[in-house]
Parts: structure tokens; C-alpha cells; sequence
């Protein structure tokens, strides 16, 4: 069994709205976004002047002009996941880290992230893309015993920074975030994971792709095509060996793409969990960005679903008691 002790968040200042996008003059409008992918706005690490006077042309500006290293993201969301935990950061006896875009190709963003918390323990990453937080709780829930007593996992996705501004079918999706959690197989908490499940598909594995020093790119119809089936899929299965049904909360990759599954497992509107349409598509931190803004108000007894897809193509999910 692994259990939650706190989760913690955290969403840069710098927000993008449709409108600005719209300005942007890259053919785009807020009925078209909405319609599309449900998405108003998101959040970003980068100068808004500093988007719009060069569409993030040349990446190699972007370490200059970025308000936040994806180590500085990641270590105030472990802050308020720490504090909500009730435990001291020296408590901590492993930091996992995980990215789909790193600041550097080494050291390790885990590794990074423990410096900005001064934590001298264990720290690496494991990444799976979209998937990398539901991998990291399969990962140490196997670790059984042999894990320390409170591990932390953090996974800061700052995709703005590697987001073509003059491209409107990717300039209108992607929303930075951070999330952290405190975990842990030895101390019993109010949450508990009680299942998990992660699973790849390599053929698909360039069907969505950052090349280094380049951009996001996706093969869209076809990986959407793919989400949906296998989001289901994961959702029946958590469903079918609780009897019940569960709170839904998906990759928060589309909002159309989201609803899309709900509807196919008749979940009804109040269970369905998203902040897609004011964070956009936060990459591996979203999911659990809404369970961390929800942390104070979930309900006891309530079961969550956490069903995610990502580059790989990889899958997760899991299943989450209060």
C-alpha cells in the first residue's frame, strides 16, 4: 500500500489568455480554441513581451528569458506538498524527479530540485512523459519496505518553453505547472493509493516528440484517437474492480477529448475532475494538479480514478482512496 501525505502545486504568474493568443496574429480566435480543445487560459514561465515579440523563435533564448527554472518550479510546489504532509524537509529521505523538458540534459532535475530544497538524500529522475507521476507512485509502490520512510516525488512541466508561437494548433494548448508529492509505503495516511498501473507501447513511441533544442510536435488525430481508447479502457478497469463508480480525473490534455471519455463511461458531470480550461494542457503535472487543488475539500470516502496517457506511448493510472 502507498499513501499520500500531502501533494502541492504550483502555477507561474504569467497568464495566457485566448485573447492574447488571438493577438499573436497566428490565425487563431477564443471561439476557435474553445471549440476545439476547451482551453480559455493557462499559465507560463516566460515574459509575456518576450512571446509576443518573437513567437519563441530561437530557443537558445529561452534560458535567458524564463522567470523559473524547472528546478525552482518544482521545489515550491514540494514546499506546499511538504507542508501540507506535516513533516520537516529533512524528513525526506529520496527525491524522484521527472520532466518532459529539462532545464539540462544532466544533472538530474531530482537532483536539482533536492539542491533548491538543500536536501543531501537519493535524487534521480524517472520520466515517462504525461505519464511520468503515475509512474513514480507504481515505481516506489513497488518498492515495498525497502523505501525510505517519506519519498518525494516531483514532476515541474514547463512546456510553454519549448512551445512554437507560430503554430496555432500547439501555441494554444500547453500551460506550465508544477506538482509534488509526499509519499510513503510505512506511514498510513488519509490518502491511500490502492492500486496502480503503468504500461507503454513503443511502436507509437514518435508520435509525440521534443527533439532536443526543439519543439513539441504531435501526430494529434491519431494520438487523440489513442487517449480516448485507452483512457477508457483504464477507467472500466478501476470501475469494474471497485463496482462503484469513481471520480474521474484524466490527462488534461483536451477538454473535448475529456469529455469524450466521460460520456463513454457515462460519468456524470459533478465527477468529473479538470482544470484543463483555466491551466491548459499541463502535461504530467496536470492530473495530479487538480487532485492537489482539491487536496483540503475531498471528501472522505471518496475513490478517485487518475487515468493518464503520454508520449511513449506510455499509460498509467491510479486508484486513489480517502
Amino acid at each position: 500500500m502507498l499513501y499520500i501525505h500531502g501533494l502541492g502545486h504550483f502555477h507561474p504568474e504569467n497568464v495566457l489568455d485566448n485573447a492574447f493568443l488571438e493577438s499573436l496574429d497566428i490565425g487563431t480566435t477564443d471561439e476557435w480554441i474553445v471549440s476545439r480543445v476547451g482551453i480559455e487560459n493557462r499559465r507560463t514561465v516566460l515574459p509575456l513581451d518576450y512571446i509576443r515579440d518573437t513567437k519563441n523563435s530561437d530557443l537558445r533564448a529561452v534560458r535567458e528569458a524564463q522567470l523559473y527554472t524547472v528546478a525552482e518550479t518544482g521545489a515550491h510546489a514540494a514546499r506546499m506538498a511538504i507542508e501540507r504532509a506535516g513533516i520537516a524537509i529533512a524528513d525526506v529521505g529520496m527525491v524522484i524527479g521527472g520532466t518532459s523538458a529539462p532545464d539540462n540534459c544532466i544533472p538530474a532535475e531530482g537532483q536539482a530540485i533536492a539542491k533548491e530544497l538543500g536536501l543531501e538524500v537519493p535524487a534521480f529522475d524517472l520520466q515517462s512523459a504525461c505519464s511520468t507521476f503515475g509512474l513514480h507512485m507504481h515505481m516506489v509502490d513497488g518498492m515495498g519496505e525497502s523505501a525510505p520512510d517519506y519519498v518525494l516525488s516531483v514532476v515541474p512541466e514547463n512546456i510553454t518553453r519549448v512551445t512554437d508561437y507560430s503554430d496555432r494548433s500547439t501555441a494554444v494548448l500547453f500551460g506550465d505547472a508544477a506538482v509534488a508529492a509526499v509519499i510513503s509505503t510505512k506511514h498510513p495516511a488519509r490518502a491511500k493509493i490502492s492500486s496502480t498501473t503503468f504500461g507503454t507501447s513503443p511502436a507509437g513511441c514518435m508520435d509525440v516528440l521534443i527533439k532536443r533544442n526543439g519543439y513539441f510536435t504531435q501526430q494529434g488525430s491519431r494520438v487523440q484517437k489513442f487517449a480516448i481508447k485507452k483512457m477508457t479502457e483504464l477507467y472500466r478497469e478501476r470501475r469494474a474492480q471497485v463496482g462503484d463508480e469513481l471520480i474521474y480525473l484524466g490527462h488534461q490534455a483536451n477538454l473535448t477529448m475529456l469529455r469524450s471519455v466521460a460520456k463513454r463511461c457515462e460519468v456524470t458531470t459533478e465527477r468529473h475532475w479538470f482544470n484543463i480550461d483555466q491551466f491548459g494542457n499541463q502535461a504530467a503535472a496536470g492530473a495530479p494538479a487538480v487532485l492537489s487543488q482539491r487536496w483540503d475539500d475531498v471528501a472522505d470516502g471518496e475513490r478517485i480514478a487518475m487515468v493518464v496517457v503520454g508520449s511513449g506511448l506510455s499509460w498509467s493510472s491510479l486508484q486513489i482512496d480517502f
